[in-house]
């Protein structure tokens, strides 16, 4: 269990890093959007992590956090531009 949850951690700092670099690069809506989705999964995975390890004020920010960035990929791959 104790990998798992420090896999989890990892992943989520690491893919984190990497979205906010994206997202900070402002190279167009689709890079944009891929970082967003990036974020998404290092949103679930903060939110495993702090469900296994009982961490709920990290669980309902990244919860918060997982609904924002939900919109972005929305925002920034699916919607159509007007």
């Amino acid at each position: 269990m104790e990998t798992l949850l420090l896999t989890l951690k990892w992943y989520a700092a690491i893919s984190g890093t990497i979205a906010a670099f994206m997202v900070s690069l402002d190279s167009g809506r689709r890079v944009t959007g891929w970082g967003m989705a990036l974020f998404v999964t290092s949103s679930m995975a903060w939110i495993s992590g702090a469900v296994l390890s009982g961490d709920h004020p990290l669980g309902v920010q990244n919860a918060v956090l997982l609904g924002v960035n939900s919109f972005g990929v929305y925002r920034y791959l699916i919607r159509r531009r007007d």
